[in-house]
């Protein structure tokens, strides 16, 4: 089986990843390939940021790698998080202190309307890069469902389901969410390598 780099230590992210490559490909994280530092995420968009960071790997291990960023856009808070996702209550990248910002900040609005946005940066073996993206729609929960997921999985009810990504199997929550449509874009050029 042939492996790339996911510039990434959330293992998380990586079961999601894998569970889609499934025996196609291996992801190896960053703490695989022995990188367990933190890699710059400064760019203003989630294009940038996951070109940072696929970039930042190229450049110091001259493997194909690929880096994810994501956001959460929402309609009433004027697309933020948005690229401040993860560190939307702080720098400590703390989930359940970003559920409660965001719900506070929504307080009881009627306009709960959001969007996961995911974008994948592939760099292959020659170096060249390319972009996927993945886009979910749904709403906003005014308080949390489900114990699985992570991030703001229990607070996000997408379009067509009567749960949250936190009440969904992993299986289902690939089949639809931003993340696995970017992996179903970026495993289709992958295989067409």
């Amino acid at each position: 089986m042939r492996k790339i780099v996911f510039a990434t230590n959330n293992r998380h992210k990586t079961e999601e990843v894998q569970s889609i490559l499934k025996g196609k490909y291996e992801a190896l994280t960053l703490q695989d390939i022995g990188f367990d530092g933190d890699i710059p995420e400064t760019a203003p968009t989630l294009e940038g940021n996951a070109l940072q960071k696929a970039r930042f790997v190229y450049e110091q291990y001259h493997v194909a790698c690929f880096a994810d960023d994501t956001g959460l856009e929402v309609d009433a808070l004027g697309g933020a998080p948005g690229v401040h996702s993860a560190r939307y209550a702080g720098d400590d990248k703390n989930s359940e202190n970003n559920i409660d910002k965001l719900l506070n900040e929504l307080g009881d609005s009627d306009n709960r309307r959001a969007r996961f946005r995911c974008v994948i940066a592939y760099i292959d073996e020659t170096g060249g890069e390319h972009l996927f993206e993945g886009i979910v729609a749904g709403d906003i929960l005014t308080e949390r469902q489900g114990d699985g997921g992570f991030g703001y999985d229990s607070v996000f009810r997408p379009d067509g389901f009567d749960c949250s990504f936190a009440q969904m199997s992993l299986t289902d929550k690939n089949r639809i969410s931003h993340r696995g449509l970017a992996v179903q874009k970026f495993t289709e050029t992958l295989l067409g390598n």
